[in-house]
């Protein structure tokens, strides 16, 4: 292919509160990093989609990280420690020092509907990033309009808009959408990767895979060009 070849779309549905989500955008990052290192125009095109993992969690939920989990699963409260323990190595092995000891667990639908105002206002992948630091390894309450508003003004968002969106729940609809689209791809699990609109990874794959998958789409894509020709 050319220089001006048509980057690779990826669709990903994640949610802010999936430490997996976190985990998976780094090896993503670093897999289409080695793709695009083969040249020839290689590129990817990444759009966020939302997906809740926990719908019914309060937006102050009292208590723990290691006691919601035992609870959303029904295990002994030592066992998800040991959960987090785990996850929380893996994360430090792609630069993510999570903080489950700060981290305030809460209801992240206005946290997706604001990822949805930023993407109308194209800062979609800088607040997915920012939403996403400041709740693992900040302990920010990503669940209050008002701290969304903050963290959207970060990355360049107008403060005040964003207020308004999420008090008119402008974006809910979008959101909503997100998630009917999940349940038809039978998506029941994130981080969730749609490639080239055909080609479903499912969670945190290393760096290779990734860029394994990526290379496959491009030659496919490649040959079907040349059957055209």
């Amino acid at each position: 292919m050319t220089e001006n070849a048509q980057p690779i779309k990826v669709d990903i549905w994640s949610d802010i509160a999936c430490p997996w989500c976190y985990i998976g955008k780094r090896k993503f990052e670093a897999g289409s990093g080695l793709f695009a290192g083969g040249g020839d125009g290689r590129g990817v095109e990444i759009e966020y989609h939302s997906f809740e993992l926990s719908p019914d969690t309060p937006v102050d939920f009292e208590g723990g990280e290691a006691e919601f989990l035992a609870r959303h699963k029904g295990i002994p409260e030592a066992q998800a420690q040991e959960m987090l323990d785990r996850v929380t190595g893996i994360a430090a092995s792609v630069g993510l020092a999570y903080d489950y000891d700060h981290l305030q667990h809460t209801n992240t639908v206005l946290a997706h509907e604001a990822i949805h105002f930023a993407k109308a206002h194209g800062k979609q992948l800088e607040l997915t990033e920012r939403l996403l630091s400041a709740y693992f390894l900040e302990g920010r309450h990503v669940g209050k309009v008002e701290e969304l508003s903050a963290l959207g003004g970060e990355v360049g968002l107008d403060p005040d808009a964003l207020t308004a969106a999420l008090e008119s729940h402008e974006f809910l609809g979008a959101v909503r959408k997100d998630q009917q689209t999940a349940a038809e791809y039978g998506i029941n699990g994130v981080p969730f990767f749609v490639i080239d609109g055909k080609y479903g990874v499912s969670g945190a794959q290393e760096a290779q895979t990734f860029a394994r998958v990526l290379e496959q789409v491009w030659n496919t894509r490649a040959e079907a060009e040349e059957v055209s020709a």
